[in-house]
């Protein structure tokens, strides 16, 4: 491999910018019910307020994808980097001020609006994680890009397990307390990605451009859906997001107002699923793989994830916690397995020229997914009860089990058109 000697730079520094973008998230999107209490106690408004994130990521990923393939996935990487550093300072700022001396009764919605417009900023900058899981393809062989891509779950199960109890914790002493160590990791990682990583598509190896309705989200997505031997996997990894975040978008909200539970006891809840996933996607993965087949990894995770989202809305508030943990750890248990598997069953399906742009329209089908599980979850809690959610979300999971049932393991690579 051409990266041979430079492949522990390089999955360091694929890792950090991984991990960097999970800690922006887990440090305080988990404990938004709790740092916006002064603002807003809507599950709707709640929701979009994460949703406006990956709505945004949404709109710009085949572009983030395209440049990166034409350009080099380095100088794309910094550029989102520096993005999410200046929207993390401005919802830290936001977060920081006492409102109430500073506007007038009938401005009282300008925090939130900020709030939203550092979301926006940092989803038109989130091609963090899409441009690192690039970046390991590129360094990897399709046979061991599941194991790769383990990486990336190692990232989320490590930022759950820091950023969640940490976050919590200082929260409860200043709602800022908790944006401060995602602005340090945002730096740490733009010093990486700067002076550490290397370029990792050469320049031989780099496509043109593709024309601007190419770069439109939607037309992305159609061509994406276009490769029959990825239609059904796809669709499958955007039923599986928009389940998967509808729940937890309104899992805290629904911890705090059904069970009274503060927010250092639901930090830990991630803190948990975080080690589980870490323990499945960082050192399970490869070998589960190798004996069972990434489709069945696939289904076996998703039924699991069933399982547990069935479990939650059946606890009270005098068994919530043994309940509410174990029924977690299911979920994260399941989504150790589904991540890492859906997605190298797609890329390995894809020609490797077009891996940038492929994992790109990948990051805008999962950003969709978010956007639309999280507000439909939102505007379900509020409308129809907080434990609306979880039955939804298990209900989309069986689809997704069905939806996979019956697709081969093993298919060659076929280029995208």
């Amino acid at each position: 491999m051409a990266f041979k000697n430079k492949l522990i730079p390089i999955q360091l520094c694929a890792f950090f910018t991984l991990l960097d973008d999970r800690l922006g998230e887990s440090f305080v999107f988990p404990l938004l019910p709790f740092l916006l209490e002064r603002f807003t106690n809507s599950g709707t408004t709640l929701a979009l307020l994460s949703g406006s994130y990956a709505l945004a990521q949404f709109s710009v990923s085949p572009l983030i994808g395209a440049l990166s393939d034409r350009y080099g996935r380095k100088p794309i990487l910094k550029i989102c980097v520096t993005g999410s550093l200046i929207a993390i300072g401005l919802f830290g700022i936001t977060l920081s001020l006492d409102w109430t001396n500073i506007l007038p009764i009938w401005a009282t919605a300008i925090p939130l609006i900020l709030l939203f417009i550092a979301r926006v900023i940092d989803g038109l900058s989130g091609g963090t994680a899409a441009t690192a899981t690039a970046i390991l393809a590129d360094v990897s062989t399709p046979e061991n890009r599941a194991k790769a891509f383990g990486l990336i779950g190692l990232a989320f199960g490590l930022g759950f397990a820091i950023g969640p109890p940490l976050g919590g914790r200082l929260a409860e002493i200043n709602p800022t307390y908790a944006v401060i160590p995602a602005g340090v990791f945002a730096l740490l990682n733009l010093g990486l990605v700067t002076w550490i990583l290397p370029e990792t598509l050469p320049k031989e190896s780099r496509s043109l451009l593709p024309r601007k309705r190419n770069l439109n989200p939607f037309s992305q997505l159609a061509k994406l859906f276009s490769n029959p031997l990825v239609r059904k996997p796809c669709l499958g990894f955007f039923l599986f997001f928009m389940a998967f975040n509808g729940f937890t978008a309104i899992l805290v909200l629904y911890l705090k107002e059904a069970f009274k539970w503060s927010s250092s006891l639901s930090g830990w809840v991630f803190a948990m699923v975080g080690i589980i996933a870490m323990i499945v996607q960082g050192g399970l993965i490869g070998p589960l793989v190798k004996r069972f087949g990434e489709l069945r990894l696939s289904i076996t995770g998703l039924s699991l994830l069933t399982i547990g989202c069935l479990l939650i809305p059946f606890a009270n508030e005098k068994n919530s916690i043994p309940i509410v943990f174990f029924g977690s750890g299911l979920l994260a248990a399941g989504t150790g397995l589904v991540t890492p598997c859906l997605r190298s069953l797609i890329s390995r399906r894809i020609q490797s020229s077009n891996q940038g742009a492929a994992l790109g329209g990948l990051q805008g089908l999962q950003s969709l997914g978010t956007f639309v599980g999280g507000t439909s979850a939102g505007f379900a809690y509020d409308q129809f009860g907080g434990k609306s959610p979880f039955f939804g979300g298990a209900i989309m999971l069986m689809i997704v089990i069905t939806l996979l049932a019956g697709i081969p393991q093993n298919k060659s690579t076929e280029q995208m058109t």
